[in-house]
């Protein structure tokens, strides 16, 4: 059975080079196991005897390469993760908005959308019919699937504040019963593209504050100060920059000034 098919040494080298040709993420060798657990599915789905194979197939089909990103680049995200961030937003940035233009915002590597919903929360709540928008974009477009439907199982509401829950999010009745959904009120400011960080970006305009957490762990040096320097451009001067609490731009940039641990002012 394809599942118990071992990918080789040479085969995972092979599968590195085509991660980070298409994605920029260095995948070291401890990842050997979590791409050969990702991707049996698709060698069963295919009758595949190899992961050779099925490189040869990906190779060929635009289609199943990006089912294969999509498996290999996904991480595990929450609401209200690394909360301090949240807080820092709702009590230093979001106060300091004079109004007169659309506050917006953007979540770079916005998986399915637990990020920018969070935000979302936290800008509706702060903004009320002011005008504010956010874009979440991700490199998977299954993830962005499951962001667009903003339709999540109930355990996963476990780290969202009462307050925010109750007025925010939607408990499901009778055939949804054990899910919630995301506000329209929240939903309808929020939007989802598939963006690869590693390639020209589109036209998107300009952002007050720019997420961008948990994701340059997984990019060498040069990809990192790449992908910092598009941003940057995209956050308009006097915007703030968030990273993970386990990153840092110590070194990659100049006209950033740090302001709390992880968040950044444009200068």
């Amino acid at each position: 059975m394809a599942p118990d098919i071992e990918i080789t040494a040479s085969e995972f080298a092979e599968y590195q080079r085509l991660i980070y040709r298409q994605s920029g993420i260095n995948m070291t060798e401890a990842k050997q196991a979590l791409v050969q657990g990702r991707l049996a599915r698709r060698l069963k789905h295919h009758g595949l005897s190899s992961y050779k194979s099925y490189l040869d197939l990906l190779l060929s089909r635009q289609d199943e390469l990006q089912i294969a990103v999509d498996l290999l680049t996904t991480n595990e995200t929450y609401f209200f993760r690394e909360p301090k961030h949240f807080d820092y937003l709702r009590q230093q940035v979001l106060p300091s908005h004079r109004g007169g233009r659309t506050f917006r915002v953007w979540s770079a590597a916005s998986s399915s959308g637990e990020e920018p919903y969070t935000l979302g929360m936290v800008l509706a709540d702060h903004f009320g019919s002011a005008p504010w928008e956010l874009l979440g974009s991700d490199i998977s477009t299954r993830v962005l699937a499951k962001a667009q439907a903003g339709l999540y199982p109930m355990e996963r509401a476990r780290d969202i504040p009462v307050n925010y829950l109750k007025a925010y999010c939607l408990k499901g009745v009778g055939e949804q019963e054990g899910t919630f959904l995301i506000d329209a009120r929240v939903r309808r400011h929020v939007r989802f593209a598939q963006i690869n960080l590693i390639e020209a970006l589109p036209e998107i305009g300009e952002f007050d504050v720019i997420f961008l957490r948990n994701v340059m762990i997984y990019f060498d040096i040069e990809t990192k100060k790449a992908v910092i320097a598009r941003l940057l451009a995209r956050l308009r001067p006097g915007g703030w920059f968030f990273v993970g609490h386990s990153e840092s731009l110590h070194g990659l940039v100049t006209n950033l000034s740090s302001v709390a641990p992880s968040v950044y002012i444009k200068r």
